[in-house]
């Protein structure tokens, strides 16, 4: 961790566990499934779901996903294979330093983390801002 609290990229959360960041409302034994509309692009059904084993990655899940309320972090177990997810690797970051994942079976809820620290407002604007430029220049494809 930094000394402002903010997740570190690329460090690794906790050896085995993985992190699905999204603003949803579930419970230990709830299973994510892919076939459901995206929490990034409007309209978008999803043919996998995402997960991760970073908390960086997983609180801007929670801070970007659509809808209301607050961001939730989840700590989730695969139930079937994966594999890294194509949109940040060797796209965005050489290799996996991410450490981020996409399955098409589904992920089921084991806990909760509750105690993270988001980052600054100022980043979370400028990560929407490139977002918004992205998508205005058609740049934001989600290879799913």
């Amino acid at each position: 961790m930094t000394t402002s609290g903010e997740p570190v990229p690329f460090e690794v959360h906790e050896d085995g566990v993985y992190l699905h960041g999204t603003k949803a409302d579930l419970a230990v034994g709830d299973l994510l499934v892919a076939g459901r509309e995206s929490n990034f692009e409007a309209g978008r059904v999803m043919t996998y779901v995402y997960f991760t084993a970073t908390l960086d990655a997983a609180t801007w899940g929670a801070e970007l996903a659509a809808g209301e309320g607050r961001g939730r972090i989840y700590v989730v177990e695969p139930t079937g294979g994966f594999e890294d997810d194509p949109n940040v690797t060797d796209q965005k970051f050489p290799g996996n330093p991410t450490r981020s994942f996409r399955s098409r079976e589904p992920l089921r809820i084991v806990g909760e983390l509750v105690d993270w620290v988001g980052h600054s407002t100022e980043k979370v604007q400028a990560m929407k801002d490139g977002l918004a430029a992205l998508q205005q220049r058609g740049a934001a494809q989600i290879e799913d």
